[in-house]
């Protein structure tokens, strides 16, 4: 067996994360070292079927997030040929699937079956990250800082009369304060995120979020400085110093994130060091109450008087250039190629100790 190690990278999806995980795969598979690394890119199309997508990925190189990111090639049989290259060669997976049916548990336990080493979290961990309503009732228990919320069915929505959504919409905003954000559930890259400040614009941002996922959050917004921390490891994981955004718009929205690069991303932002000690130990803290591992983006909300307010946690966060990720990371020293190393060795120690502490 050869001692390069043989890097399965899984992107795209059926999610609508689907351009983000393209564009993240692409630098992934230029940042593996090719001394170190056999890279295998294995694309998912949007309608489920997967590719071995070599030309996919050259294709990318000159076409960041536009229209037509669809992964083509040779059909490819997970449920096979992962098992081959297993035997075969030194193999770990990287699922780069931002969103539903790839960063919520789905992809981990088809590779926990398979029985082989996979970058990030596990299924429970993946799960419990991806749902923010799960998210918010685990860190609750745990005294994690969050913003006030109700979380949403569309049946009890669907149902509702003229009255029913006048008192709904009128009781969401005495609640939760005259401006709200509105979020599906269980999707990522602030898709199908709304801010609203009246019946109208909130009965719209509902309308919106629904369509993506069928428990959606109502949260209050919080004014404050948007900080983001990059947390490494498993059972004893480091954290990363504080990123802040300065998104030009009313919150750092997709186009922000992965199109205009109109945010302005601080490496270095002006905080106490006691409060960034306060910050790295909340990151820290939340990455172990919901089970992560490998790689997580801890967001916060520093309000004035409040203190720090967890946001969410993102268990497969951006790895485009402009992504905070890889970014906080360089900054404290470790580039990108020894990110995608760190993580690689984080994933084999993981699943060499699990099959020690397994009895069959």
């Amino acid at each position: 067996m050869s001692s390069k190690r043989c890097l399965v990278v899984l992107f795209g999806g059926r999610s609508a994360e689907h351009n983000v995980s393209c564009v993240s795969a692409r630098h992934v598979i230029e940042a593996a070292d090719p001394e170190l690394y056999e890279v295998i890119p294995i694309g998912i199309d949007k309608s489920g079927e997967w590719h071995l997508a070599e030309k996919a990925i050259e294709d990318l190189k000159n076409n960041d997030l536009q229209e037509k990111l669809e992964p083509t090639g040779p059909t490819w049989n997970p449920m096979i040929e992962l098992r081959k290259l297993s035997s075969e060669k030194n193999l770990v997976v990287f699922p780069l699937l931002h969103g539903p049916l790839g960063e919520d548990g789905t992809i981990q336990g088809l590779l926990e079956v398979i029985d082989v080493p996979y970058i990030g979290s596990g299924v429970l961990g993946s799960a419990l990250a991806m749902d923010k309503i799960a998210t918010k009732e685990i860190l609750a228990h745990h005294k994690i800082p969050q913003a006030l919320y109700r979380n949403l069915h569309s049946k009890l929505f669907d149902d509702l009369d003229s009255e029913g959504m006048e008192s709904l919409l009128d009781g969401l905003l005495n609640e939760l304060g005259p401006i709200v954000f509105v979020k599906p559930a269980n999707l990522g890259s602030s898709i199908g995120v709304s801010r609203a400040s009246d019946h109208e614009s909130l009965q719209r941002a509902l309308e919106k979020a629904f369509a993506y996922d069928e428990w959606i959050v109502v949260e209050e917004a919080i004014e404050g400085r948007e900080i983001e921390l990059s947390v490494l490891g498993d059972l004893v994981p480091q954290v990363s110093p504080p990123g802040e955004i300065k998104p030009l718009g009313e919150f750092y929205d997709y186009a922000e994130k992965y199109e205009n690069d109109s945010a302005e991303l601080i490496d270095e932002p002006d905080i106490d060091a006691d409060l960034v000690v306060n910050l790295q130990q909340l990151a820290a803290r939340s990455f172990l109450a919901l089970r992560c591992s490998g790689m997580a983006r801890v967001d916060f909300f520093l309000h004035p008087e409040r203190g720090p307010i967890l946001n969410e946690v993102n268990t497969i966060p951006g790895f485009t250039p402009i992504s905070m990720y890889p970014r906080l990371w360089q900054k404290a020293g470790l580039s990108y190629s020894g990110l995608v190393d760190r993580l690689a060795d984080i994933a084999i120690e993981r699943f060499s100790r699990k099959r020690r502490n397994t009895v069959i």
